[in-house]
């Protein structure tokens, strides 16, 4: 019996052994460095550290056991992380942490550095176990990532900041003072669906007794359509010897005469063509008013004409026809003509507006526009046009359009 009783404890005591062996090895073998330290010793020296280890710091074991691992610190080893180290090693705790090493020969090397308390039966710590990896190529990615983020957030603030500016020139040109004329009145509303618009508008009086407005819309969003739409604004100005919106006496080249609504879009359209890469094109609606007579030509190229509100008639929608302007070099311009009684009220709109969709991609349509000018014809003008964007704002659904929108009003004094 006792022969059997020694023979059981040398069997458990074998596999014990080979159990602690299988340990050893399978610690030497793993990658990441495993350094074990007394914690029941001052400072706590380690007292084991693996193949792994060596590998990762240069240090062969006999140059480490029996020190503190601070030997891996240098001049770049963050302090705060320092301390969050100490702290949990003062406090018998887990901790995991990130830090900058060295090796033995001075190399750099960032380290993942995760430590756990080993505690006996009675709960007391006796050793601390640390497993090192090296995150270098990993902490390098991220700070590359980092930097290109910070770098990307950069540009897009400079971006930001060129198109608020940009916006601001735009803004600039709109107009700031309506022509007073007895009798008459002007009133408009732009509302871009991004910061720089492709819509445009103006009223402007083209000498003593002519005043030129216009409504006009870019092809396409952003920068490119707002360059145009601020070109189109120097050539459509009031300043004669630069701008489409005269031509010169045949009797006299430093004379300018006002020129007709189809001789602005017919040299519009020579001027500004579309071709290769950049196909750009733009719509407007041009009129002249004369305001004695009270006579508007106008003339509309890709656009629909404006909305005619008589006294105690129904509001109608005027002819309209005509390409849009930088596509067909060939294509001609008809001018047509309506003459304002007192009371009229005349609307032009760019196709913002009556294109705006609701959630179920129904258009807002002319029908719609028709509406808002009966509906409206009693309010001043210029709230008049507050009403339309505010009824396209609810139709949509949204305070931002997906196109921008342009309202243009004239108004004869009943």
């Amino acid at each position: 019996m006792k022969a059997k009783r020694a023979h059981a404890k040398n069997r458990e005591r074998n596999r014990a052994r080979a159990l602690l062996r299988l340990k050893d090895r399978a610690l030497a073998a793993v990658a990441e460095g495993i350094a074990i330290a007394d914690a029941r010793l001052p400072d706590n020296p380690l007292i084991y550290v693996n193949a792994g280890f060596e590998r990762l710091t240069g240090y062969s074991a006999d140059e480490v056991l029996g020190r503190n691992c601070r030997f891996l610190q240098g001049p770049g080893t963050d302090r705060d992380t320092l301390n969050q180290l100490r702290a949990a090693l003062r406090e018998q705790r887990e901790i995991t942490v990130q830090l900058l090493n060295y090796r033995k020969d001075g190399t750099p090397f960032w380290n993942r550095l995760s430590i756990t308390p080993v505690r006996d039966r009675s709960g007391a710590v006796t050793h601390f176990i640390a497993v090192q990896s090296d995150v270098t190529a990993e902490k390098q990615a991220l700070d590359a990532l980092q930097k290109a983020n910070e770098q990307l957030e950069a540009a897009n603030r400079r971006l930001r900041q060129d198109l608020e500016a940009a916006a601001a020139v735009q803004r600039s040109l709109l107009p700031s003072v309506l022509p007073q004329i007895p009798g008459i009145r002007f009133a408009w509303r732009f509302l871009p669906c991004q910061e720089l618009a492709g819509d445009f508008l103006n009223v402007l009086a083209l000498d003593e007794r002519r005043v030129g407005l216009y409504i006009l819309d870019v092809s396409g969003h952003g920068v490119a359509a707002a360059l145009l739409s601020v070109t189109l604004s120097h050539f459509l100005s009031p300043a004669a010897d630069r701008s489409f919106l005269y031509r010169t006496a045949p009797e006299s080249p430093a004379r300018h005469l006002v020129a007709s609504p189809s001789e602005v879009a017919a040299r519009l359209n020579q001027h500004f063509r579309s071709g290769g890469r950049a196909m750009q094109y733009f719509t407007m609606v041009y009129a002249v008013l004369d305001v004695d007579t009270r006579e508007l030509r106008y003339v509309t190229a890709g656009q629909r004409g404006p909305v005619l509100v008589r006294r105690d008639q129904a509001p109608i929608e005027l002819e309209s026809g005509g390409l849009p302007i930088g596509l067909f070099p060939s294509a001609s311009y008809d001018e047509r003509t309506v003459r304002l009684e007192p009371g009229d009220r005349l609307y032009f709109a760019t196709d913002g507006l009556t294109e705006a969709e609701n959630a179920a991609g129904q258009e807002f349509g002319v029908e719609r526009l028709l509406e808002i000018c009966d509906l409206n014809r009693r309010r001043p003008l210029d709230e008049s046009l507050t009403q339309a964007i505010a009824c396209v704002q609810q139709w949509s659904g949204a305070t931002s359009l997906a196109d921008d929108v342009a309202l243009l009003a004239i108004e004869c004094d009943g």
